[in-house]
Formats: C-alpha cells, sequence, structure tokens
C-alpha cells in the first residue's frame, strides 16, 4: 500500500523536472511574460517577462503522478483523492484565467475581484457540498460537520455553517499562498515542507484508523478519517512535484508559477487539512501563509486607521527586501520559519495522539 506513496511522489518529480523547461520554451515562445509592478523593489524589473503560470506544470504534474500511481499499484482512486485533486484544479483554472488576462491586457488587476471571487465561491461550494456526500462502509463521508485540530472536537455545526467555514479556509489559504509567491522559490519551498508534513499526518492516520480498531495497542487514540492513505498520496505527489518545480522557480526563477499555482496550492492544501481533520492545526503548519497574510493585513488596517505604514510594504517579504535582505536571503531565511511552523504542527499532531494512550 505504501508504494503509491513513493511512486507518487518520484514521478511528481520527474515530470516537474523534465516538463517544466518545455513549458517555459512554449510561453517564452507565445510572449506570456509576468507583467512587475512598478510600487515594487526596483530589483525586480529584472523579471519583467519571465514566463509565468508555471502552476501548470506542478497541476498536471500531481494529476498524472496520482494516476499513474494506482495503475502502477492496481489500487483504485478514492473519492477523497478525487475531490482534493479537483479542488486544485477547479483553483488552478480561476488562476489561470486570471493570468491570462493580466498577460494579454498587459495589466497587473487580472480577473475582476468579483469575478475572481465568483470563480472561487463557486469551486469551494462544489468542494464543501460533495465533501458531505458519499460515506464509506463505516459511514465516514470525506469531511466532518465538526470543527478539527488535530482530529474532530465539539459538537457539529451542521452542513450549512461548515460550508461557510470551508469556504472561508478556502479563500483565506490560496490568499495566503497567493501573497507569499512574490519572491523566487518562496512559496513553492514553503509548500514543499507542508505537503511533506501531510504524507506524514496521511501514512499516521492510516496506520491508527479507527477501521484498524481491533488491532491497534490505543484504541482510544484513532482516526476516523475516510481515506487517510490516498491523503498521503496526494501530498506525495504535490511534494514531489513543487520539488520539481522549485528547481526552475528557484533564485533566479526561469518560471513563476503564477495565480494558476498559488490558487491551486492553497486549494488542495486546505482540502488536505479539511479531509484530514485538521482544519485549525493547518493553520500553523502553514504558519509562513498566515505571517505573510495578516502583515498585509496590518498594513493596510493601520494605514485606514491612522494614515501610517507599519511596514515598509507588504506582503512582509518585499518589507525586509527594503531593509537590504537580498532575495535569497529572505527567501532562505522564510523557509526556516516555514519549516519551524512544520516541525511545530507535527509535534503537536503527535502530542494529541499521545496523551491519549
Amino acid at each position: 500500500m505504501m508504494n503509491q506513496i513513493l511512486f507518487s511522489g518520484v514521478i511528481g518529480l520527474f515530470l516537474t523536472l523534465v516538463g517544466t523547461p518545455l513549458l517555459i520554451k512554449l510561453l517564452a515562445r507565445k510572449g506570456y511574460g509576468q507583467y512587475i509592478r512598478d510600487d515594487g523593489p526596483r530589483e525586480h524589473a529584472s523579471k519583467r517577462g519571465t514566463p509565468t503560470m508555471g502552476g501548470i506544470a506542478f497541476i498536471l504534474a500531481t494529476v498524472a503522478a496520482y494516476f499513474l500511481s494506482k495503475v502502477i499499484t492496481g489500487k483504485p482512486p478514492t473519492f477523497s483523492g478525487l475531490l482534493v485533486l479537483g479542488l486544485m484544479v477547479g483553483m488552478g483554472l480561476v488562476g489561470f484565467l486570471d493570468d491570462y488576462i493580466k498577460i494579454v491586457k498587459r495589466r497587473s488587476l487580472g480577473l475582476r475581484a468579483k469575478a475572481k471571487m465568483a470563480g472561487q465561491l463557486i469551486v469551494g461550494i462544489a468542494f464543501a457540498v460533495l465533501a458531505l456526500m458519499f460515506p464509506d462502509a463505516r459511514g465516514n463521508t470525506p469531511a466532518s460537520t465538526k470543527l478539527s485540530f488535530i482530529t474532530d472536537f465539539g459538537w457539529s455545526i451542521g452542513p450549512v455553517l461548515f460550508v461557510i467555514w470551508a469556504l472561508f479556509m478556502i479563500l483565506a489559504m490560496s490568499n495566503g499562498v497567493n501573497l507569499t509567491d512574490g519572491l523566487d522559490g518562496l512559496a513553492t519551498g514553503a509548500s514543499v515542507l507542508v505537503f511533506g508534513a501531510y504524507t506524514f499526518i496521511g501514512v499516521w492516520q492510516y496506520q491508527e484508523s479507527c477501521a484498524n480498531a481491533t488491532t491497534l495497542t490505543n484504541p482510544a487514540a484513532c482516526y476516523e478519517v475516510r481515506d487517510p492513505l490516498d491523503l498521503a498520496v496526494v501530498a506525495s505527489a504535490l511534494m514531489g512535484a513543487c520539488l520539481g518545480f522549485l528547481w526552475w522557480n528557484t533564485s533566479p526563477a526561469k518560471i513563476f508559477m503564477g495565480d494558476t499555482g498559488s490558487l491551486a496550492l492553497g486549494g488542495v492544501l486546505t482540502g488536505l487539512a479539511i479531509l484530514s481533520r485538521t482544519e485549525l492545526l493547518v493553520a500553523i503548519m502553514g504558519g509562513l501563509f498566515v505571517l505573510i497574510t495578516m502583515s498585509v493585513v496590518i498594513q493596510v488596517g493601520s494605514f485606514r486607521l491612522t494614515g501610517k505604514r507599519v511596514f515598509r510594504m507588504a506582503p512582509l517579504q518585499h518589507h525586509f527586501e527594503l531593509k537590504g535582505w537580498s532575495e535569497v536571503l529572505v527567501v532562505v531565511r522564510f523557509w526556516i520559519i516555514q519549516g519551524i511552523c512544520v516541525i511545530v504542527g507535527l509535534g503537536l499532531f503527535y502530542a494529541g495522539w499521545a496523551a491519549e494512550k
């Protein structure tokens, strides 16, 4: 069973390592280059024209890696796996439209705010509604109407509030990854770390699943997650695909992921959190995305209330650039922050299991 995880990760890595250069040539030939804001750091001016929409590479690689791992191992796809992949592709399509309009019209705005929000809402609602359907033999649907941290807790909030909660998470995380994608390799490298953590979580939940309660040493600490192993397969495919893409996306980037990639990554990360019943834990493991989002909220709030800015520029990574840090220095230090967040998150996840022993 674990071979699926290995195969999906290796295939995802191989496909983006080999396929991304082909995508770079195609995008460059069509003139699909990045538009750079005039009010950003001056060093970014040299990036104008770099091929964008690179998210296409790891989206396609992830989907292909998932299904190829199923073909190789002879295991059927699960509804949870298909649902998470569908959320990734749907959000990626919204981002693709945004990127395409930016390129064709040569402006940084892309989709109008209402149209972009409508697209995200349609995809998010479809995911949330379907996640409460199709129970397995134990009666578990992919998602639960209870809130979760390291597992479900409290009372059911009901399907309507669940859909609203899921939409909030999807919008918050996808926009958080989008804001983080401002420096070469920053969002990609941070995502690799989080997807690696979710690969581990999926494997652990599979080994400690309540479906195997009769063979567990600690049945009280089991996990009621519908398809944990398949979520690990998806996470492994994403980790490998993003790692291969990072080879070409790291400084100096030969390609940017664009909104195509950032919205897809934020969406699929949220999908993994919801279906693995770790909704609040993802705010810790994706701490860098939360931190950068909060820097924008603080900057905008402070300026509107006092007319003063807290940071030299938001999002936060550009503040440190304007303080004189090199781009590579900012990226590596922010990766370290993300790594610490992942370690803390996994520590809390394990501690929650150990506390039940």
